[in-house]
């Protein structure tokens, strides 16, 4: 058998007692077979998995299904595995669990009696019938218990006078004793029985606001045999109104013991109170670990939802059927201190249904057996000859034993252990020991001082978003060994493009490169996360026009240096606007661009980058607005002033006969309406002379 790498790596496994093993993906494997080692005789043990008891889960309908005992149902699936741990080589293995259809539940109600509670007490009876009718259509197999607290009975909780010890409530309220916890009715399948004891349920009464609700729930929880609790789903329902009493509250009645977590109900009352939703989630909980043992998990739940670290313990939302998956990983550290195998067990938290795991470890190779005790290979007998190495006994260090512990340390001794002739005795990481570097062990067993002068860790590297080596390799003396697809000093550079990827398949629009998964733009005028931002640009089609007009038409403002300034594209001519390429048919981005000359004519044209190639499809005939018709023109002119004459003298005249029309009638009626003056003139003498006898009476 050949030696270990070196010494510090001997001297590490004789303090952890191991035996000289050899790992085939550890680099000491890699200088074994440098040296010519026997492939053969290279001891490289494994760990491993193996179910011993894999009972299906309970798959069956309420309503078509035999009548199961709650220990032939099966939830969790497999119930015990062996597990073979080496260290620092995890195990892994999947439990399933799934709720069984029709399960058998217990479940207890709980209810505050004390005063405050006198509005509701109608409400909870009720409430307490609605939820047996309810379970009862959940399951065939349901029992119900009932129990009632009220407070610490003694002061200042309640008055301790005779006559409020008989009834606590004042005026005429009539209420019961008060009391701590009473176990009313013990789980029981007759439903009538339950409604008729909590329907007869009074008040009762106390002073403080808190109620001892918290003796009440440990009682209901300890005194199983009481209660009648089975081995199946276990509900309490506690309805109260107040607060609990803390821990030390019971210091204000002379009560200096904590709860002892024990039963202690006599005749269904508790003894010790002066002394003293169905599950829609799956919690994983575990015993106690042993030393150097660590335990992860992975949950697969409803709907393909994982979970990891303190998630990865539990399952949401779960109803009765569902299947979940959890994967859980063991990992040790370090052999423990006996040997021996160790017995943990996994549980759903709130079932009765565990998994048990066997751990096994690896802590010796099977050559240690046939090592050669007090051997001449061992510097004088001072230690053991296994699996080609020696095993020092007690006080003896060394490669082959040479040194004592005891043993004074020299310059000569101590030389050796400074690199390059420096002052660092080990790199201060270590101690010299017989002239080697022994080097410090950490709080921390992953991380470890490695190299002959202990100059190595694999703790000091750089980090990246607080990760060692960003996540994404290992630390090596000081420098990381980065995975595949990362460089950088910190493992923190992807050379992953997919990041870099426009829309249009292309790295980083072509133009710029990806560094590190993110796009560098060759230009400064161009940005965003894979440079299609350009906020100065003045847009593609206008950028290119005076090269495509001076290109395809020999005009526009870079006629003259068309030449030299126009070369970087290939121009390709088309008939019409139809054989223009469209973008739907294309890979590669693709502009339609419509341009106007000096001559107010417009032409058109595509603009693409294919492979780094730009070109240029143009319309050959530029589209120019035709010349005015003349004559037309003129003669529309004319016929519209002369029409437009003919209207307006049109109007003028209709204007005219109807202004004449009603002047005219004006004029009738104001010679119709005419009275003239009939009075002669008073200077006109007539000549004519009338006289008239007084005398004279006519007939």
């Amino acid at each position: 058998m050949c030696l270990r790498q070196n010494a510090v790596n001997f001297f590490q496994a004789q303090k952890q007692n191991l035996a000289s093993c050899f790992c085939k993906n550890n680099p000491s494997h890699k200088s074994l077979k440098k040296r010519n080692c026997n492939e053969a005789k290279i001891e490289n043990p494994r760990g491993g998995v193996t179910i011993d008891k894999d009972k299906p889960v309970t798959d069956r309908k309420k309503d078509k299904a035999e009548k199961l005992k709650p220990e032939q149902i099966t939830q969790i699936q497999p119930q015990k595995l062996t597990v073979t741990l080496r260290s620092d080589e995890p195990q892994t293995f999947r439990l399933k669990f799934k709720r069984a259809e029709d399960y058998p539940i217990d479940l207890y109600y709980l209810m505050d009696l004390s005063f405050s509670m006198e509005d509701d007490l109608e409400n909870l009876k009720n409430l307490g019938t609605d939820l047996m009718k309810e379970m009862q259509a959940i399951t065939s197999d349901f029992r119900i218990g009932f129990g009632s607290f009220v407070e610490k009975t003694v002061m200042p909780y309640i008055s301790t006078t005779p006559a409020r010890l008989i009834n606590p409530c004042t005026g005429n309220q009539n209420c019961t004793s008060p009391f701590s916890y009473k176990n009313v009715l013990k789980l029981t399948n007759n439903g009538a029985e339950f409604n008729r004891l909590v329907s007869q349920q009074q008040i009762s009464g106390n002073l403080d606001s808190p109620e001892g609700g918290f003796d009440a729930i440990m009682q209901v929880a300890v005194c199983e045999e009481q209660i009648g609790w089975r081995n199946v789903t276990r509900l309490l329902v506690f309805s109260t109104d107040a607060g609990f009493h803390f821990a030390g509250d019971g210091k204000l009645g002379g009560i200096v013991l904590p709860n002892d977590g024990k039963c202690h109900l006599e005749n269904n009352i508790y003894t010790m109170s002066h002394y003293y939703s169905l599950s829609s989630e799956v919690i994983l909980e575990n015993g106690r670990l042993p030393e150097g043992v660590s335990i992860t998990y992975k949950s697969i739940c409803k709907n393909d939802v994982v979970g990891t670290g303190e998630n990865g313990r539990k399952c949401s939302n779960i109803s009765i059927g569902d299947e979940v998956y959890f994967n859980i990983s063991i990992e040790s550290k370090k052999c423990p201190s006996n040997g021996k195998s160790e017995i943990i067990k996994i549980k759903p938290l709130g079932f009765t249904e565990e998994v048990e795991l066997v751990l096994n470890f690896i802590c010796d190779c099977q050559c240690a057996s046939k090592g050669e005790p007090n051997s001449a290979k061992c510097h004088e007998g001072y230690g053991t000859f296994e699996c080609g190495a020696c095993k020092c006994n007690e006080g003896r260090i060394g490669r082959v034993c040479e040194c004592s512990k005891d043993e004074v340390r020299t310059e000569d001794l101590d030389a050796n252990c400074r690199k390059d002739n420096g002052t660092d005795i080990c790199s201060n990481n270590g101690d010299c020991v017989c002239g080697t570097c022994e080097c410090k062990k950490r709080e921390n067993p992953a991380e470890v001082y490695s190299g002959k002068y202990c100059e190595c860790d694999n703790f000091n590297c750089d980090r990246s978003n607080n990760k060692l080596c960003g996540g994404h390799g290992r630390c090596e003396c000081r420098k990381c060994i980065c995975d595949t697809n990362y460089t950088g000093s910190a493992c923190d550079c992807s050379l992953d493009t997919t990041s870099c990827l426009a829309k249009n398949g292309q790295i980083c629009n072509g133009r710029g490169t990806c560094e590190c998964g993110s796009c560098k733009c060759t230009n400064a005028k161009f940005q965003g996360p894979t440079c299609e931002i350009c906020p100065t640009c003045p847009g593609v089609c206008a950028e290119h026009k005076e090269c495509v007009q001076c290109r395809a038409f020999k005009a526009g403002e870079k006629k003259s240096t068309c030449e030299q300034d126009c070369k970087y594209f290939n121009l390709i001519t088309v008939k019409d606007r139809e054989n223009l390429p469209q973008p739907t048919d294309q890979s590669f981005p693709l502009t339609h661009c419509k341009e106007r000359d000096a001559n107010d004519c417009w032409f058109y044209y595509t603009y693409a980058v294919r492979n780094d190639t730009k070109e240029v499809y143009v319309v050959e005939k530029l589209d120019c607005p035709r010349g005015p018709d003349i004559i037309p023109i003129v003669a529309g002119v004319v016929a519209g002033i002369v029409l437009i004459g003919l209207a307006l003298l049109l109007i003028w005249k209709l204007l005219m006969i109807i202004h004449d029309r009603r002047e005219f009638a004006k004029f009738e009626k104001e010679k119709m309406n005419a009275k003239w003056d009939t009075g002669e003139n008073p200077i006109y003498k007539s000549a004519v002379t009338t006289v008239v006898n007084p005398k004279y009476e006519g007939k």
